[in-house]
């Protein structure tokens, strides 16, 4: 369940099997084909030699690919089929797919013309065909899940979770604060905690929303594992959709990230918690209470108060960061602006202007029972306008997003005008070269946003400038 599919064994032998069918393929084809012609040349009275049925495969190849590329694309970036454009490097992936099948298909019609004899090498022919139809198709999907980086393991294709309850872990209350806990550090009188920190699966009560989520997810950092913890800040993070708890604590290596800044500052890093927005992969609660469920006050409320109540967490709201990927990132930017007396501080990357789930005539009707003006509040501009300048003063943005997702782009810079025009001092906008919609671009922006909140948290101060951070380009 926890093999890698984007890494390690699983996809180095997947992709070495499909290249050496492939070339045997290739290499034997043409000469079982042309030694079929020949026996056929020398019973036959015709004086004219029969074309050469090889190339059939090859043309057939670069229809199918020729198809493929424009389907896709039309799919992706004409019809918005997905929501979000794929992205080049996935449409070309999925036509490099549909040309090696075309070829397949096209070798299995030619190893079964009769003028190829029913010999061993024709079965062989054939049987190479077959069995490369499943690899070209494991290989294309390997391929798009490692340019997306979506599904890390086999466990997360079916929902598998490696992880304990948090019911089976001690966590005790807070009894300093994080400048305590660095005093200590300096004097070696810190208590004892592990090396690394700890991911835990937990079920957090729906007392006020009565909305309908999947179970939690939640980092804990060591200093979080002590038996004399500190209060820590929390950053909350929501995954896209579809998309789970599971897949963004996977997907976006978090637990890499946090365990790597705890290491470097005694042991102190943010809780993490990872709610589930939505309840299912299927549906889309738009992040706001609505006739479909009472998310906003899950997120907000539910989440917060068990965190408060059960975690070693600051209360704070400077101290709280909410953050997330394509539609956990609309999310942010629309919950953060309505909610400052609980947030922070905001991480979104690759988010949409607004909430999304057809079009808004149909979401004012389906969600808001045919109020437009509840809707339009959910917009982030709108809830960034709403703020007096002191409650913007109090909000960060440090937003992200991939530089082949054009739309996620301009999406980014619309949200950071708005922040800025409604009074927001500290706005940072990154652009992540060479990803696009993909959880390459989370893993980079989050990378050095944890340092950016560690430092607004007093957890300690950045030793470098933005710029220097690896795979990020910060927009002046």
């Amino acid at each position: 369940m926890q093999m890698s599919l984007v890494h390690g064994p699983l996809p180095v032998v997947v992709y070495s099997l499909t290249a050496i069918a492939a070339a045997t393929l290739l290499v034997a084809l043409p000469l079982v084909v042309r030694r079929a012609q020949g026996s056929a040349a020398q019973s036959s009275t015709e004086k004219s030699p029969t074309p050469q049925p090889s190339i059939a495969p090859l043309l057939a190849a670069l229809v199918s690919g020729v198809i493929g590329l424009i389907v896709t694309w039309l799919l992706s970036d004409v019809f918005l089929t997905f929501g979000v454009s794929l992205g080049w490097p996935v449409i070309i992936t999925v036509a490099c797919g549909f040309a090696g099948l075309g070829f397949l298909v096209a070798a299995i019609v030619v190893a079964d013309r009769r003028r190829v004899p029913r010999t061993a090498a024709r079965r062989t022919l054939r049987a190479i065909a077959a069995v490369l139809v499943p690899l070209t198709l494991a290989t294309t999907a390997l391929r798009v899940d490692a340019i997306y980086g979506e599904y890390q393991t086999i466990g997360s294709l079916v929902g598998y979770s490696p992880y304990a309850s948090i019911d089976d872990i001690a966590i005790h209350r807070a009894s300093m604060t994080v400048a305590q806990w660095r005093s200590r550090a300096r004097t070696r009188r810190l208590p004892a905690t592990p090396a690394a920190g700890t991911i835990v699966t937990a079920d957090i009560p729906n007392t006020r929303s009565h909305f309908h989520a999947r179970r939690a997810m939640v980092y804990l950092p060591p200093a979080a594992l002590a038996a004399t913890p500190p209060r820590l800040p929390v950053m909350e993070l929501l995954a896209g959709q579809p998309g789970s708890p599971g897949r963004l604590i996977a997907a976006s290596g978090i637990a890499r990230i946090m365990d790597d800044y705890a290491a470097a500052h005694d042991g102190l890093a943010p809780i993490v918690v990872v709610p589930d927005q939505n309840g299912a992969d299927s549906h889309n609660s738009l992040c706001a209470d609505t006739s479909q469920g009472a998310a906003e006050t899950y997120i907000t409320r539910d989440v917060v108060d068990w965190t408060k109540r059960r975690l070693p967490a600051a209360h704070d709201a400077r101290m709280w960061a909410i953050g997330g990927f394509s539609q956990g990132g609309t999310c942010t930017t629309q919950l953060a602006p309505r909610h400052p007396d609980l947030y922070g501080a905001m991480l979104p990357v690759d988010g949409e202007l607004k909430p999304t789930n057809g079009t808004v005539a149909e979401m004012t009707k389906n969600y808001f029972r045919g109020r437009r003006a509840d809707y339009d509040a959910q917009v982030p501009v709108n809830a960034l306008a709403a703020l007096d300048p002191a409650e913007a003063r109090g909000l960060a943005l440090f937003a992200g997003a991939g530089v082949r997702d054009r739309e996620s782009l301009r999406n980014m810079r619309t949200i950071a005008a708005a922040a800025r025009k409604a009074g927001m001092d500290d706005v940072t906008e990154i652009v992540v070269p060479g990803t696009g919609h993909d959880w390459h671009a989370v893993t980079a922006v989050w990378r050095p946003g944890v340092d950016w909140f560690g430092a607004r948290t007093g957890l300690g101060a950045m030793t470098k400038e933005l710029k220097d951070y690896p795979q990020v380009e910060v927009q002046e």
